[in-house]
């Protein structure tokens, strides 16, 4: 096997905010401070949060105010979106925001972006009836965001002055090849969606890094993978868990999204479930198992992938159960990164 793994690895979490049957939103968003506090002391890189409407599943939807609430609980780790869904904004809008979030939080502010609706169709035109103009000009909306960033506009008339050299790395987000073009022809770095999207992973990066133009942001690629990873204490509790990511699975494929339900036994209707290619489509780079297992899946998928790092996330009922996974998972790539110091 080629081993394309040639520098420590970061490792970083993608926070969907997700709430647990019997707990609310309020209490879920002080469980993402929590986490983002111990991921910090775990040697996380970034904390990035998603942006989604209209799920009574989830509590990350005002993106910039949840960025603005876990930045201030912390003190260095770096803390994004993952992703503004551009379309659903105005770039100025978007810009004044993370330039607002950047002066109060210099040098630990990300602005990851993607153009799908975070959400079904019809609220997608509640929020915003243009947005399919925008989809078709997403390349030029991301200029439009590079334009309020940069630093002299003073002979311009409209104008984001909190946002005028303000460091605010981009990132390009995407679940298809399509994206990949974008990142590539922009130079910027490209986060993958692996997690949900998995089979046009590969296409996708060599796309990126085939077509990769170094622009005054970034020389050579760079690429963000996504992974779900669920670590348990036996492999057996690990199952266990895995139960509520594919609840989560289920409820997503028929349109009934649910609070995540608690994690139960493996059955043999959920086993077979897990087998049907539109569940495979989800959890291909699901990572399930002991501190062991999934430490060989991560390498084994670090190595054939080649990826600059790696945003992990979870579908996990309880808090503490969430917590151990992660902290698992830094020791995993602190591992990871330590054996290729030595080789």
């Amino acid at each position: 096997m080629l081993n394309r793994v040639k520098k420590p690895i970061s490792y970083s979490i993608l926070e969907l905010a997700l709430i647990s049957e019997g707990s609310s939103s309020q209490v879920t968003l002080q469980q993402s401070l929590d986490l983002a506090q111990k991921a910090e002391d775990w040697g996380y890189t970034r904390f990035w949060l998603a942006e989604h409407h209209n799920a009574i599943n989830i509590a990350s939807s005002a993106t910039p105010v949840l960025i603005g609430y876990i930045a201030g609980g912390t003190s260095k780790i770096r803390v994004g979106s993952g992703g503004i869904m551009l379309p659903n904004h105005s770039p100025i809008i978007v810009a004044e925001q993370f330039g607002t979030l950047a002066s109060l939080y210099p040098g630990r502010i990300d602005l990851g972006l993607g153009r799908a609706p975070g959400t079904d169709q019809k609220t997608a035109n509640e929020i915003r009836p243009d947005r399919m103009k925008s989809v078709y000009r997403f390349p030029q909306e991301v200029e439009k965001l590079r334009f309020y960033f940069s630093k002299d506009h003073s002979d311009e008339e409209v104008r984001a002055p909190i946002a005028e050299g303000v460091d605010v790395p981009m990132y390009i987000l995407g679940s298809s090849t399509d994206s990949a073009h974008v990142a590539a022809k922009m130079g910027l770095p490209y986060s993958f969606a692996t997690h949900f999207a998995p089979n046009q992973f590969y296409p996708a990066i060599e796309i990126y890094r085939n077509e990769f133009q170094p622009s005054e942001y970034l020389d050579e690629p760079y690429i963000i993978a996504g992974v779900n990873a669920v670590i348990g204490e036996t492999a057996k509790r690990a199952e266990e868990l895995s139960t509520t990511l594919l609840r989560s699975v289920l409820g997503i494929l028929t349109g009934k999204r649910e609070y995540m339900y608690p994690p139960t036994a493996m059955t043999q209707e959920l086993r077979e479930f897990s087998q049907h290619p539109a569940v495979q489509q989800f959890i291909k780079f699901a990572m399930v198992g002991t501190k062991e297992d999934v430490k060989a899946m991560t390498t084994d998928f670090l190595e054939k992938s080649g990826v600059d790092e790696i945003i992990v996330t979870t579908h996990m009922y309880h808090h503490a159960d969430r917590l151990y996974s992660y902290q698992a998972f830094s020791e995993i790539m602190k591992e990871i990164n330590i054996t290729k110091e030595i080789h």
